[in-house]
């Protein structure tokens, strides 16, 4: 797997078209190109030879031929349909020297719309009205035994596509799976909640540290709660130290006066297995994904505490069908 720079689009040009394309000028269109033959299915005409027949078709022909017209007058030299494109349209583009992509799927069409910086049209009157989209090359290639499009140099911004190989479906299915949770979680943090925290245990001591200073001015049993609430915040830089095989009971010792001292920028340095100033490392975490950890693990615990009872039904008797004991 690896990340290709340029948009790539799964479909492959049709015969006689030309397999790469400098400086193009993409048309994105969703209309029906294949109304060159008279449909059988849903009409019926009623006429008094086979030579009539053979005058509608080549009405039907003529009437694609002045759409074509229409479209090569936008001055593209890439078009790019989401629907079918039929035999008579894709020798016209082909002989205009118009590299014509057909049935493109349409999450593919607007995302190429977007980074081309075009819209997707549908009518063709007015050319003066629709922007083309522009990239510095189109060209057919191989990953695999794949034949995939791709355009470079995209005028709208860099653009790029990550494919994934594997050994089987199950793999590539798990791995596109962990791709698309590592991006929701990234389109989470940058574009909706953008505040960060100190990671490497130092977040989870800071926050043990308030709720002791809170505890101390409670009494009875909610101040008993408060401080083993702080103990399970304290247990999980414990746990980072534990995974990493160091000792964890110093370690979360010392970060504890730290932190008692208002050095709440001390963390957890695996690599060299000490306290350090996690600020200056540059360890950070998202405040949106450790807020939803801390909401998660109260209410679970909370459930936990609900339960007074486990009743646990006895298992049924298996009858051994050879009789015996």
């Amino acid at each position: 797997s690896w990340l290709e720079p340029g948009f790539l689009l799964q479909k492959k040009l049709g015969v006689g078209q030309p397999k790469v394309m400098k400086d193009a000028k993409i048309l994105v269109a969703n209309t029906a190109m294949d109304t060159d033959k008279v449909k059988i299915y849903g009409a019926r005409v009623r006429v008094d030879s086979l030579n009539r027949v053979a005058e509608i078709e080549k009405a039907e022909q003529a009437k694609m031929l002045a759409k074509c017209e229409r479209i090569a007058a936008h001055g593209c030299n890439v078009f790019v349909n989401r629907q079918l494109i039929y035999n008579r349209p894709e020798q016209f583009f082909s002989s205009k020297g118009i590299m014509a992509i057909e049935h493109a799927d349409f999450d593919g069409v607007e995302r190429l719309a977007l980074v081309t910086g075009t819209s997707i049209v549908s009518t063709f009157d007015d050319p003066g009205s629709v922007e083309l989209g522009k990239c510095e090359k189109v060209e057919e290639v191989m990953i695999g035994e794949q034949t995939v499009l791709r355009f470079s140099g995209c005028s709208a911004g860099a653009a790029c596509t990550v494919v994934l190989r594997g050994a089987n479906s199950q793999l590539l299915d798990e791995a596109e799976r962990s791709l698309h949770d590592a991006l929701c979680v990234l389109s989470q943090t940058a574009a909706v909640e953008s505040r960060m925290v100190l990671g490497a245990g130092c977040a989870e001591l800071a926050m043990a540290s308030a709720v002791d200073d809170a505890a101390a001015a409670e009494q009875g049993k909610i101040a008993l709660a408060m401080d083993s609430f702080a103990r399970a915040l304290r247990a999980l830089p414990g746990i980072i130290a534990d995974n990493a095989g160091l000792d964890a009971a110093e370690l979360v010792g010392t970060l504890k006066a730290h932190h008692a001292r208002g050095e709440h920028h001390m963390g957890l340095d695996i690599e060299r297995g000490v306290a350090a100033d996690v600020q200056a490392l540059g360890i950070a975490e998202s405040f949106k994904l450790k807020y939803a950890m801390v909401n998660s693990a109260v209410e679970a615990a909370e459930m936990v505490i609900r339960v007074d009872d486990v009743i646990k039904a006895a298992p049924r008797k298996r009858e051994d069908p050879y009789g015996r004991h």
